[in-house]
Formats: C-alpha cells, structure tokens, sequence
C-alpha cells in the first residue's frame, strides 16, 4: 500500500457555476415594491370610482331637494304686485341663479305640475332618473360626465327628501358638476397616490425585513457553500428564528452538514476504490497466471487420480476469484449505461432472456405469463441485463421455480418476479442494493442487484423487493413510463 501512496487519488468535487458579474436590475426587493404599489393602487381605483358616482349622486340629490325648496319658498313669499299663488319673476330668477338651474317641474299628489324657468332649452340631450338607477349606471353615469368635454344641459328626475311623495324634475348645465367631478377627483387621487405609497413602502419594509433579506442571506450562502462544500465555515448558522424562515435555515444547514460528510466519505472510497482495482487488476493477472498453469498441471498425462482431484477444486477457486476481480473492476470502471428507448412487445424481451439463460441455469424452469400485446417502452438491452442479474441471483439462491408476471401499477406497470429460493437473510436484505454488500451466499460480490437496479434507474424504472421468505421470494421490476 507505500506504492499507492504516490498515485493520484481522484476525488469527487461539485461543479463549480459560472458566475459573473453581480448586476441586477430588477431584483426581487423592487418586484415587491413594484407590485405592492401596484395592487394599493388597483384597491384605491375600487374605491375611488364608486366615490365619484357617489360624488355625483349627492350632487343631483341636493340639486333636487334645492329645487323643492325654491318652489315652496316662491309660492310662501308675499308679493306686492302680485296677487297670492303667483310668484314673483325677478325673486325666481335669482334663486335659479344662485342654484345653478335653468329650470323645473315639481309633480306633487292631487296637484297640477308646476314648471318654473323661462331659460329652459327646447330639447334636453341627456335625462337622468335617480329613482331607479343601478350602481353600475351611476358609475357610468359618472364617468360619463368627466369625459363630455363640449358644455351641455342635463335633465335629472328623483324624489324629494322633505316629501318623498314629491318628484321633481330639474334642469342644469352639466358644467358646474363636471368641474366638481374633476375637483372631487384630484383632491382622492392625492389621497390615494399618499396612502399607496405609505402602504407600500411599509410593506416593502415589513418583506424586505421578513423575507427578502433572510433569503438574499440563504442563496449567498447556497452559493459560497456550492463553491466549496468541503469548507465548514461554509455552512449556514441558523438564526433564532420560530418561522418558516428558521425552519428552512436549520433544514439547509443540516443538509450541508450531511453532503460534507458524504463527500468526504465518497472521497475515501474514492481513493480505497482506485487502490483496489489496482490490486485487483495485478491479482486479476497473478490469477490468470496461475490458472494457465493448474490447467497444465491437470492436463499432465499419467497424473495421480487424487492430485488432479485437488488440482480441479484449485482451478474452481482460482475462476471464483478472476471472476471477483474482474466484476470489481468492471463495476469501478464502467459508468451509468446509456438508455436507448423502444417500443417493443414485453414477451419478446423475456423470450430472448429465458432463451440466454436457460443453458446457464439447467436447474430452474423458467415461467412466463404475460400477454403479447403489453408493449415495453425502454431499452431492452439494459431491461435483459437486469432481469438476467435477478434470476441469476434467484437460481443460485436456491430456486428451481421462477415465474415472470406483469402487474398494472397506476399509469405504468411491474413485472413481478417470483421464485422458490430459500428467501434472503436479513442481513443481504438491509444492503440489498449497496455494491459489494448485499450478496446471500458466500464468496458473492453483492453486485448484481446494484447493477441491475442501475440498469432499471437509468432508463426511469426501478427495482423492489416485495417479500421474501423460504419458499417465495417477490421483486417488481418497475418498467419505464411510455
């Protein structure tokens, strides 16, 4: 082992990111804020619109309740010159005036109407009723006003709040209430921008304190930590914190903590695996060496019955141990196979696998049960490979009976394997699919499983152990999804 001191060890390292330039533009800490005030505003148009339909509601209402007003002041009003229940003109000019109306018509019960307004246009463009206005019509309504640029005059009927009984009809120029409008308008619009931007910027506040910053502080330490796992001062210090930000930093710090000792340990392996295929493959030729001659010595004429006796059980371990050594360092060399996907007939696939082993395996009667029209999507040569490592292992477990069966699982299916065997202890089942680990019988590699889960794994299949008991042993090979 001095002389492998000296060789190159590889180890295992991370791949390192290309980082450049740290320049962000628009960063989540500006998203937040960006939509935050986004969604105050949004919230303030939901209220600012209802407000001016209801701005101009309130306008029309005092304008209707003004115009009753009027009319039963004008008809109490004593006049000098004018005999009672005749109204004095100058008087209702002025009161028009000063309530901004060019005319009206009061409808009272069991009266005729009464219209007063000599300015009254002809023809009125626009007539609105309050009586039985919906909200939206009134936010239309509303709108509606604010957009008309060019003046004009307006006819609105409602009821009168002093004597509901009473419908007045009132005639204005829509002027004056568009500059009201508008003026209503600027004054929530400064309101809105003012408590917009005061909320979002607690908001901003609140996030950048609660979130942003633990998670500016989580991917700056994901990538120091991605850079050099092997350093420990790499690994994050979880702050004191009871939420789902305290959480995540003790998750992640136990997650580094464990990766740093994974890699180290597959850094071990890494170097006791390149000093062991070395000497595996120096034994590998020491072996062969001496196989060549153990078969000499047997093929020796006129050699003693019990020296080619012994000679034969030394050529058997001496084939055990070149096959060790050489499935070592197949395994330590070979990497994931490639998949190549197709679609074929599952029967086919197993046909040719019963066919291969059967002269290997004279003492199990292979059985397979599967109709010919369920198609396999995957490679069939990594699927054989793996069904061979299985009833392999089945038969040199003890089974002479092995039955292949298909199970619909979910959107995929199992081929469900059982055999007869004398089942796995417990120790082979804890480390079924460890390397070198998991072998039932003595003199195993325990690397038949392994390469056959691989095989499965990398085409998107799977391999399970079911159950396993003297008599019946169950694994579902998980086929691929199509």
């Amino acid at each position: 082992m001095d002389a492998l001191a000296h060789e190159k060890t590889p180890t295992m390292t991370l791949p390192t990111p290309h980082v450049g330039k740290a320049h962000v533009t628009f960063g989540l800490s500006w998203r937040l804020l960006v939509l935050t005030l986004v969604f105050a505003m949004l919230a303030e148009v939901f209220i600012l619109v209802p407000s001016l339909a209801r701005f101009r509601v309130d306008y029309l209402s005092e304008k209707i309740d003004a115009a009753h007003l009027i009319m039963s002041a004008l008809e109490a009003a004593p006049g000098q010159q004018y005999p009672p229940g005749q109204i004095d003109p100058k008087l209702r000019d002025r009161l028009l005036d000063q309530a901004d109306m060019l005319g009206m018509t009061i409808l009272r019960p069991n009266m005729p109407p009464r219209t007063l307004g000599p300015r009254m246009p002809p023809q009125i463009p626009m007539l609105y009723d309050l009586r039985n206005a919906m909200a939206v019509e009134l936010v239309l309504d509303a709108l509606s006003t604010m957009a008309e640029a060019e003046p004009s005059v307006m006819g609105v009927t409602g009821l009168s709040k002093v004597d509901p009984r009473v419908v007045v009809e009132v005639v204005l120029d829509e002027q004056p209430l568009r500059e009201g409008l508008w003026a209503y308008f600027n004054r929530l619009l400064v309101i809105s921008i003012f408590i917009s931007v005061t909320t979002s910027a607690l908001v901003y506040a609140a996030l950048q304190w609660l979130a942003v910053r633990p998670l500016r502080r989580l991917t700056a330490n994901m990538t120091a930590f991605q850079q050099d796992p092997h350093d420990p001062r790499r690994v994050i210090t979880p702050e004191a914190r009871g939420d789902e930000v305290g959480t995540a930093e003790q998750a992640l710090a136990d997650m580094q903590q464990q990766l740093r000792a994974l890699l180290l340990e597959k850094e071990r392996l890494a170097g006791v695996g390149f000093a062991v295929t070395k000497i595996s493959h120096d034994l590998k030729n020491i072996l062969t060496t001496a196989q060549l001659e153990s078969d000499r010595l047997e093929n020796t004429p006129n050699i003693d019955p019990d020296i080619k006796r012994i000679t034969n059980g030394i050529v058997r371990a001496i084939d055990r141990a070149i096959r060790l050594s050489t499935n070592t360092i197949r395994f330590a060399r070979e990497g994931l196979p490639e998949a190549r996907k197709q679609n074929l007939p599952l029967l086919n696939v197993l046909s040719d696998v019963c066919a291969a082993l059967r002269p290997a395996l004279p003492t199990a009667a292979m059985t397979v049960d599967i109709a010919p029209e369920i198609v396999f999507s995957g490679d069939p040569d990594l699927l054989q490979r793996a069904l061979e490592n299985l009833i392999r292992n089945a038969s040199e477990g003890g089974a002479t009976q092995i039955v292949l069966t298909y199970e619909r699982i979910n959107a995929s299916g199992a081929l469900i394997i059982t055999d007869n065997g004398n089942g796995l202890p417990k120790k082979a089942v804890d480390n079924l699919f460890v390397p070198f680990s998991g072998s039932a019988k003595s003199g195993g590699t325990g690397l038949g499983l392994p390469i056959a889960r691989e095989a499965m794994r990398v085409q998107g299949g799977d391999i399970v152990l079911r159950s396993t008991a003297v008599g019946a042993t169950v694994f579902a090979v998980l086929l691929p999804v199509a």
